[in-house]
This record gives C-alpha cells, sequence and structure tokens, in this order.
C-alpha cells in the first residue's frame, strides 16, 4: 500500500505539469501547424512556411561554432546592439518615470498643474518628433535611445504619480506619528504602495521600447540592427529574411515579458498573497 500511496503524487505532480504545458502551448502549436499547412498549400512567396522561417533564422544567426556559442557575425553585429539599445533606453524610462513621478505623485496641486503638459506630450506620435531629435542630435545611437526614451517614459511616470497618489491617508499620517522621517517614509511605504502601478507601467514601457527600437532603426543612414537588417531586407525583396526579423522580434517581446512579469511576481508576492486573503 504505501509503495501504490508514494506513486500517486508523482503521476499526478507529473499529469499537472502536462496539463499546464497543453494549456498554455496547444493552441500555439496548433497555430503553427496551421500556418505551415496553409502556407505549403498556398505555395505563396509572400507568405513562407515556418518551417522555412526558421531554417533561415538558423542560418543567419545561429549557425556558427560552439565556441562563438552559435552566434553569426550577422547575430552579435544587428541582434546585440538592437538590445543593447533598447536596454539603456528602457532603464532609463523606468529611472526617470519612478522618480520623477514618486516626486510628483506626493503633491496633489503640483501634479494637477503638470498632468496637462504630460497629456500633450505623451500624445505626440514617435515618429513625428524623430525629426527634431535628428537635427538635434544628427542620426545614431544617442539620437535613438534619446526618441525611445521620449515616448517610453510616461507609462511609468503617469503610473507611479498615480500610484504614489492612491497612498491611504491614514497610513501616512501614521507614519508621521510614528516620526519616520522622508526617506522611510518614500521607502517602507509610497513605494511598496505604488509598485502595482508601477509595473504596470513597466510593462507597457517595454513593449514600447521594443516597437520604437525598431522604428528607430528603419531610417535612412542607420548602419546596424533588426530595424535595419529588415530594410535592408525588403530592400532585396528578401522576404524569408523579412519574416526571420518579424518572428525573432516576436520571440523577443515574449521573453522580455515574461522575465519582467517573473520580477514583477517575485517583487509583488506580498500584494498578491493579500488579494488572495481577501478573496
Amino acid at each position: 500500500m504505501s509503495a501504490v500511496a508514494s506513486r500517486r503524487p508523482r503521476g499526478g505532480l507529473a499529469w499537472r505539469a502536462l496539463r499546464a504545458v497543453l494549456d498554455r502551448w496547444l493552441v500555439f502549436v496548433l497555430a503553427v501547424g496551421a500556418w505551415e499547412w496553409g502556407t505549403r498549400a498556398m505555395d505563396d512567396t509572400f507568405f513562407p512556411p515556418p518551417s522555412k522561417i526558421v531554417q533561415r533564422m538558423h542560418q543567419m544567426w545561429f549557425s556558427a561554432g560552439a565556441d562563438r556559442l552559435f552566434l553569426t557575425k550577422d547575430a552579435t553585429g544587428n541582434i546585440f546592439p538592437s538590445l543593447g539599445r533598447m536596454a539603456v533606453a528602457f532603464a532609463l524610462s523606468a529611472l526617470a518615470g519612478v522618480v520623477l513621478g514618486m516626486l510628483l505623485g506626493r503633491s496633489e496641486r503640483v501634479y494637477a498643474y503638470v498632468d496637462p503638459v504630460f497629456q500633450f506630450a505623451r500624445a505626440i506620435p514617435p515618429p513625428a518628433i524623430v525629426p527634431l531629435f535628428m537635427v538635434l542630435m544628427h542620426l545614431g545611437s544617442t539620437m535613438q535611445v534619446t526618441s525611445i526614451v521620449f515616448s517610453a517614459v510616461w507609462p511609468v511616470l503617469i503610473n507611479t504619480a498615480d500610484g504614489a497618489r492612491t497612498v491611504d491617508p491614514l497610513q501616512v499620517e501614521s507614519a508621521r506619528v510614528f516620526r519616520l522621517s522622508a526617506a522611510d517614509r518614500l521607502r517602507r511605504l509610497m513605494i511598496p504602495s505604488a509598485l502595482p502601478k508601477i509595473f504596470a507601467g513597466l510593462r507597457l514601457s517595454l513593449s514600447l521600447s521594443l516597437i520604437l527600437m525598431v522604428f528607430s532603426e528603419l531610417l535612412p543612414g542607420t548602419r546596424n540592427g533588426l530595424g535595419f537588417e529588415l530594410t535592408d531586407a525588403q530592400s532585396r525583396s528578401d522576404l524569408p529574411t523579412v519574416w526571420a526579423v518579424v518572428v525573432l522580434l516576436g520571440i523577443l517581446g515574449y521573453i522580455l515579458n515574461a522575465v519582467l512579469t517573473a520580477v514583477e511576481r517575485r517583487a509583488l508576492a506580498w500584494h498578491l498573497a493579500a488579494r488572495r486573503v481577501e478573496v
């Protein structure tokens, strides 16, 4: 009996793991299968099957030797510069958005004064402001990073300010009664209370950073990056390469979002546990 009982939890755990994988990836696998079947049935040059796209991705970026971690010169010369610009821009957007948002969110009056300016600036389409940055900074990584930051900072800033404004006034008064310093109130009360809104802004900013990174590299004169590779492939009517870049961007977006979600769950474990208790 003990041997049988010991096997059941293992079988149950394995089944739950398989069920989780199926629930998460079954629709995706079916969609890719339908894509493969449909494109092969149509035999259209403009829509290559996923197997050919993956083959081109391997050939372009991941066909080097093990001593180079299978990364080709094309991968290190285009993927890494794009990710570097995006990482720098996202970090600057997050830092500026959180710092300014916490400062502005502490004063209802100041936030009311500057909110119209923020709403005006965030409504400007990124392509419309790029020519101004090109005149001020000329084409290059600095201009590209600046154009990304200009548009990616607003979700973080506005969400952080909103989170700081929604801190329970009773908790603020209690902190003052206990004579907590301004730094302690910020670290122990304001930031933890605003973290859910901050991460909501960070998720939006991350998506914008990826999109704007590609757009900034589509400009004439750009010499590397995934956007440059996409434009170059379009000029040569190299459709498999175009699709390879598009698919890689989707994969990168998924991975980056998954990493940020994991960080969010870890940082907000106390918040999620409190919500479960309330429910």
